[in-house]
């Protein structure tokens, strides 16, 4: 850790839904920043302004709220280093652009994109890569090979240009990884990246460092695909002389495939069924729906839960954290370097931790909310949080209580068949005539008070209780499933258990 002030960014590129691997890194930030009392910033990096998608800021910004990820100073909320769009923010990156040119660490090249294909396509038929780097440069058509004269006759006359870094020959840098530890790279395998396009916006690499600098961020972390960058983003620091401010870097690992070898993606959540976005997302061009953890019915907490274990561990048994509880012990330290699998069973198990830890209250609300409101059923709210109480050890999800509990609100109309041919004999109606004669004679109807005199009256009559307590269950219920038998009838009441047993009496046929 160095001694400044712990600031830390998240900085997506608005071109689309945010990936849950993108959640992770904002989450690994969110927590850094948050166990050093340190500031976390949203910026926004729309440089590419071929590539950004309307709503997709919205979205990112949705999806950190729903998921509990609090920003201190951002595109949305502001700041005293704004503004936090890049896009925004234009006019100030040519000046270290033109700094770079000055002290000959960049250049100007005015290759068309036709000429540089045309190069591509001659190395291609020598099976060669061409790489626009210090072995082609000189060459090529850039500020390197043609006088100033000429270059500066160029840019008099408009011609379109961008600038390019000019990569040190045969440097070794050292650098530290904060994850990964000592990491070499030499220069002469790095190309010469551009940094200011000819449409007049900085490339990542040339905002993004400028942006840091000047935002002071004090750590740099992110995912595993942005490593190979690493030495250019050092160097920049060095030649535009910020050596002293640079930031430390942490470079975190990939999410991998449940099956198979490789990074998550979208396709490997379609072709199994499970979410890769934290909310739902619709196209803008094409309409096509990508599913969200959100709409999924999953929590965010148990979201967030199984995201800090896609490559970080707290070194002890506890798997279940709040986001309180992950900040105190998070470190870059234990977080790992190779990939983590990702388990989409894992999450269904988190949300069930975290659905058993809600109070039969918050239960019976969210149920109410979610699944009664839109079947248009008012019931007492007390029923409500008492009958999810009673089965939310058998879901993973609020949406899965419907099919433990729909009896509770609609009276079975129709019977199982399996458990109808099972449990519905010949003598069954007049048994169950018997013993709806003895539920109306019972004064006190609870739960123990039914069951010790039913109980009583099956023994008397010397038979099993499976014969009257399986077609008992069935007319209550419409098949064999649900809690506690004199549980389900306390809440029905009498008069609806009379009723939907005379029902039953009257409608199955043998």
């Amino acid at each position: 850790m160095n001694d400044k002030k712990v600031r830390v960014r998240f900085a997506p590129s608005p071109t689309g839904p945010l990936h849950m691997g993108g959640v992770r890194t904002a989450l690994f930030n969110y927590l850094f920043a948050k166990k050093h009392n340190g500031d976390f910033l949203l910026r926004i990096e729309d440089t590419d302004q071929t590539r950004y998608v309307l709503g997709a800021e919205d979205y990112i910004v949705e999806a950190l709220k729903w998921c509990g990820i609090k920003i201190d100073e951002g595109a949305t909320i502001g700041g005293e280093y704004g503004p936090y769009r890049q896009s925004e923010r234009k006019p100030m990156y040519r000046e270290y652009a033109d700094k770079l040119i000055a002290s000959k660490d960049a250049y100007y090249a005015f290759d068309t994109p036709e000429e540089l294909d045309s190069i591509r396509k001659k190395y291609e038929e020598e099976k060669k890569t061409f790489t626009y780097n210090h072995q082609t440069r000189d060459n090529l058509n850039n500020s390197l090979s043609l006088s100033h004269e000429e270059v500066q006759g160029k840019i008099d006359a408009g011609v379109a240009y961008v600038i390019r870094f000019k990569m040190p020959i045969g440097e070794e840098l050292h650098l530290n990884d904060e994850i990964r530890g000592h990491v070499v790279f030499n220069t002469s395998t790095l190309d010469d990246k551009v940094l200011f396009k000819s449409d007049g916006m900085p490339t990542y690499h040339l905002a993004n460092v400028v942006d840091d600098y000047l935002m002071k961020i004090s750590h740099v972390i992110r995912g595993e695909e942005w490593l190979p960058s690493m030495p250019l983003h050092v160097l920049l620091y060095k030649k535009l002389g910020w050596e002293a401010d640079m930031p430390k870097f942490a470079h975190l690992p990939l999410i991998l495939k449940p099956v198979g070898k490789g990074k998550l993606s979208k396709r490997d959540g379609d072709k199994l069924g499970f979410p890769v976005f934290p909310l739902k997302w619709t196209d803008p061009k094409s309409q096509e729906i990508s599913s969200g953890y959100r709409e999924e019915g999953y929590f965010p907490e148990a979201f967030i839960n199984m995201l800090a274990f896609l490559g970080w561990n707290p070194g002890t048994e506890q798997e279940i954290f709040s986001m309180e509880e992950l900040a105190q012990v998070f470190s870059l330290e234990r977080v790992g370097k190779s990939g983590s699998k990702f388990d989409p069973e894992k999450t269904k198990w988190y949300n069930r931790q975290y659905l058993m830890k809600k109070s039969d209250d918050e239960i019976g609300t969210l149920f109410a909310e979610q699944i009664l409101k839109e079947k248009d059923i008012t019931a007492n709210p007390e029923i409500v949080n008492r009958v999810c109480g009673m089965v939310k050890d058998r879901v993973d999800f609020i949406s899965e209580l419907w099919d433990q509990v729909n009896f509770f609100f609609e009276a079975p109309e129709e019977y199982d068949a399996k458990s109808l041919k099972k449990g519905w004999k010949e003598d069954t109606p007049d048994l169950m005539s018997e013993l709806a004669s003895i539920l109306e004679g019972i004064e006190e109807f609870t739960s123990e008070n039914s069951e010790a005199i039913i109980k009583e009256w099956i023994t008397s009559k010397e038979i099993g209780f499976g014969k009257v307590m399986n077609p008992f269950r069935l007319a209550m219920v419409g098949a064999g499933k649900g809690p506690h038998m004199f549980d389900i009838i306390e809440i029905l009441g009498k008069n609806e258990t009379i009723s939907r047993l005379n029902y039953a009496i009257e409608n199955i046929k043998k």
